[in-house]
């Protein structure tokens, strides 16, 4: 199973960028997709996750509103778009899907099954 995360890069504090993570049908289907971040040293934190339907995400309590989170279920594609960047931001991001048929929003990394390979953010002050 492969999840191809994109649209990393460097960015000045207050800038914007959108991440994308495409899979295939079959991971993608009726599952729950979201992003997660890392940075050296830390655990993997929760971001935000989508269900299938797109209704009501749901979003780290420490982002203050700035990113959302979205799918193209035509195109297996989950998207975040990150505004008002911070350094604290500065992270590696992986999307994640549950797996098909999991339709529940958990943040528990440990919870999630697929992981795609990361893309760097870097938000320089």
């Amino acid at each position: 199973v492969q999840l191809q995360a994109s649209g990393g890069g460097l960015v000045q504090a207050g800038g914007s960028l959108r991440l994308s993570c495409v899979t295939s049908a079959r991971t993608f289907s009726n599952s729950v997709m979201g992003w997660f971040r890392q940075t050296p040293g830390k655990e993997r934190d929760f971001v935000a996750a989508i269900s299938w339907a797109g209704g009501s995400p749901s979003y780290s309590n420490s982002l203050k509103g700035r990113f959302t989170i979205s799918r193209s279920n035509a195109e297996n594609t989950v998207y975040l778009q990150m505004n008002n960047l911070e350094p604290e931001d500065t992270a590696v991001y992986y999307c994640a899907a549950r797996g098909s048929g999991i339709t529940v929003i958990n943040r528990a990394p440990s919870q999630w099954r697929f992981w795609g390979q990361g893309t760097l953010v870097t938000v320089s002050s």
